[in-house]
């Protein structure tokens, strides 16, 4: 399994004015008190020399000020999803949420050994499971994930049920009613839980974030991945850290170690600002973005309304994505005709000026796309909505 957006990248860059909505990251960088920490470290730096504190190895975890600030945030009475229980877990700062779940299939996971990824799933899961040497088992259980289909996956090399919600790629926020029943699920069947949070600020319907890692009872078996890349504008700082259960840390350690020894110093001092600024400096962005998904809604229905036969795979009220698929019969004419999902990625964003990617990179069989709205405006999405419908009709017509 191959990464996809290296190859979506590549081909805007090679695509004069092709227009992305590819890769899943927002338009605006971290909060003004960000800058004003990376001017104070410089000055520490300059001051120092080489004994300043940020050009040394830190703690393998994260340097004190970040964990705090970190398990303030995670534990605030008021906290969208809930306050976590982070009695008998361990905190863990990495390079990025994704670099968190690499170390824990390589600490959970023995060769053979089976992670469950409910479909669609977040491609660098199922790449990091095959890293690790486990078998990644995508599952049919629905947008919003059946538990009773996910327990009847579960086989004797099975070690985790991995859930992603706000959800990458189809934008759904799972409800507690779903998600309180899985966690359940892998208490009782000896399993960890790992669930991706990385998209909590981003809900934009009725359906509340929840965070598994906040019921009662939870810290000894699940996992709680999050990202300063998307809510901070952080992406390429590359600042995420999880909770995890505290009988994994010393494998984790050795991790950490072996491939970063420490996260990132000035990375850190970062974050701690960017935390302060909370929820509050996230809220108005993230809400632009929901009115973007809805005008993504809205022009999909039309084109449906004009005779092209797609649509929106779930209605999205999270994170900024939409899952756009063509209907059986259309994907058949496509298939016959040569153009499997992949070859229309490349197709659209070559010949037609738009990126988005393909959904056999989520495990999605026919011709799937994901849609991301995160760097976008509206008439920017307007115009790339626009080449979208005309590529797709007119590879139709070639079909």
């Amino acid at each position: 399994m191959q990464p996809v957006i290296p190859e979506i990248s590549a081909l805007v860059r090679a695509t004069p004015g092709c227009l992305s909505l590819a890769q899943g990251m927002v338009s605006w960088g971290p909060p003004p008190g960000v800058a004003a920490v990376l001017g104070a470290a410089a000055a520490e730096m300059a001051a120092a020399a080489g004994a300043a504190a940020l050009n040394r190895y830190g703690a393998m975890a994260g340097d004190d000020p970040v964990l705090e600030a970190i398990g303030a945030e995670l534990t605030a009475p008021a906290r969208p999803g809930g306050p976590l229980q982070l009695e008998g877990s361990t905190l863990l700062v990495t390079a990025g949420s994704n670099m968190a779940f690499n170390a824990i299939a390589q600490v959970i996971t023995e060769p053979g050994d089976e992670l469950i990824l409910p479909l669609p799933y977040y491609f660098n899961h199922a790449m990091a499971v095959q890293l690790a040497g486990g078998v990644a088992v995508p599952v049919h259980a629905g947008l919003i994930p059946d538990p009773e289909r996910l327990a009847a996956a579960i086989s004797p090399r099975t070690r985790a049920i991995v859930t992603v919600s706000p959800n990458n790629p189809s934008g759904v926020v799972m409800p507690r009613a779903v998600l309180e029943p899985i966690n359940r699920l892998c208490a009782q069947r000896g399993l960890f839980h790992i669930h991706d949070e990385a998209y909590e600020h981003f809900v934009h319907g009725p359906t509340p974030h929840w965070s598994p890692g906040s019921q009662a009872g939870a810290e000894g078996h699940t996992v709680s991945l999050f990202s300063l890349s998307k809510a901070y504008g952080m992406a390429g700082w590359r600042l995420g850290y999880a909770v995890l259960p505290a009988q994994l840390r010393p494998g984790l350690a050795q991790v950490q170690d072996t491939v970063l020894i420490c996260p990132p110093r000035l990375t850190q001092r970062a974050a701690v600002a960017a935390l302060a600024a909370g929820a509050a400096w996230c809220r108005p962005r993230v809400a632009r973005l929901a009115t973007l998904q809805q005008h993504l809604v809205g022009a999909v229905a039309q084109a449906r309304a004009g005779g092209l036969p797609l649509r929106l795979l779930a209605e999205p009220d999270g994170a900024f994505y939409g899952l756009l698929a063509l209907e059986p019969e259309a994907s058949k004419r496509l298939s016959v005709a040569g153009v499997d999902g992949r070859t229309l990625m490349r197709r659209l964003a070559s010949s037609y000026g738009v990126a988005c990617v393909s959904g056999d990179a989520f495990g999605l069989d026919g011709h799937a796309l994901r849609l991301s709205t995160g760097m976008v405006d509206g008439p920017t999405l307007t115009v790339a909505l626009q080449r979208l419908f005309g590529g797709i009709g007119a590879l139709l017509g070639q079909a």
